[in-house]
């Protein structure tokens, strides 16, 4: 059997670039033969032409090849804690209980996976990444800036951090790195080098990967940008009647008496992600208002609803 399998491997091996042959090897052969399927698809760039039935196979077999082969669970959260998930129909405050097979993924301060092994050696990534930047973004000399309507605009800019506050934040150490950019760009760069407090690292208790990085906030996409990751602060935005959130009379948001506004996270904030912050608030209070003649049994209800 073992023969068997490895002789269809390497004659799917040769339709795959090397690159992925060692990855390929220690799959079994069904998988083998999906990793062709979808890196044939991709090698045409056909996935976006697909009929949709096609196109959902497609996603499912590249999901399933990378949470079986791509993902490395860090601090022993494995699947199967046992709860039923009938009994979290709703969003809950600390973002747990969202995957039916795994209750604490994705839930705050859980570690982050990991898609490959940690290594002690300090590598040069080549080409550098500051490199790759200037070449792929920076203007040549002279260029003037002409709008084509294709650019990341403001709206663009805002709504990428918008999202990101509600998936992602490190702890910090209190050790600041410096990069310092590679001398063949160094003239190109508004920064010579540049300063950044390092990830924090944590143990986490397993053999396998012994340190990792904490994510303070919730990472799914659960809106916790304005519901908060937690239950001190999603108590903070909540109205309490209605299953509303607060704003503030003018449709933008509600601050504290520090002069802090009040919304799930205002670390780093400017007035694109507060603006867009106060529209999905709005939204979320529209739906109640949509869901109030409904009788759901209280604001609660209304709330988790909504």
């Amino acid at each position: 059997m073992c023969v068997l399998s490895k002789l269809c491997k390497d004659v799917i091996a040769k339709f795959i670039h090397q690159d992925f042959h060692g990855v390929v090897a220690k799959m079994s052969v069904l998988d083998a033969f999906c990793f062709l399927i979808v890196h044939s698809v991709d090698k045409k760039n056909l996935w976006h032409k697909l009929p949709v039935i096609l196109g959902l196979a497609y996603l499912a077999i590249r999901r399933h090849l990378h949470q079986v082969h791509n993902l490395l669970n860090v601090g022993g959260q494995l699947p199967g804690d046992g709860f039923d998930p009938a009994d979290y129909p709703h969003r809950t405050e600390d973002g747990r209980y969202n995957d039916p097979f795994n209750g604490v993924a994705g839930g705050q301060n859980t570690f982050f996976g990991r898609n490959m092994m940690p290594s002690a050696e300090d590598k040069v990534v080549t080409p550098h990444p500051a490199l790759v930047a200037t070449k792929l973004l920076a203007r040549r000399s002279g260029e003037k800036y002409k709008d084509t309507g294709k650019q990341f605009n403001m709206v663009a800019a805002s709504w990428i951090q918008f999202m990101i506050h509600d998936w992602v934040d490190h702890l910090e150490d209190t050790k600041q790195i410096e990069l310092t950019a590679p001398k063949e760009i160094a003239g190109q760069c508004p920064l010579s080098s540049f300063k950044f407090y390092a990830t924090k690292e944590l143990p986490t208790g397993s053999n396998d990967i012994q340190t990792g990085t904490l994510n303070r906030r919730t990472s799914w996409w659960d809106a916790s940008v304005i519901y908060g990751s937690d239950a001190e602060r999603g108590q903070k935005v909540r109205e309490l009647t209605d299953g509303k959130l607060k704003i503030a009379e003018d449709g933008l948001l509600q601050h504290d008496g520090d002069g802090l506004a009040i919304s799930g996270d205002i670390r780093g904030t400017w007035i694109g992600t507060t603006t867009l912050q106060a529209l999905f608030i709005k939204e979320h209070n529209a739906v109640c208002d949509m869901l109030k003649p409904a009788d759901l049994r209280g604001s609660v209800m209304v709330w988790r609803r909504s």
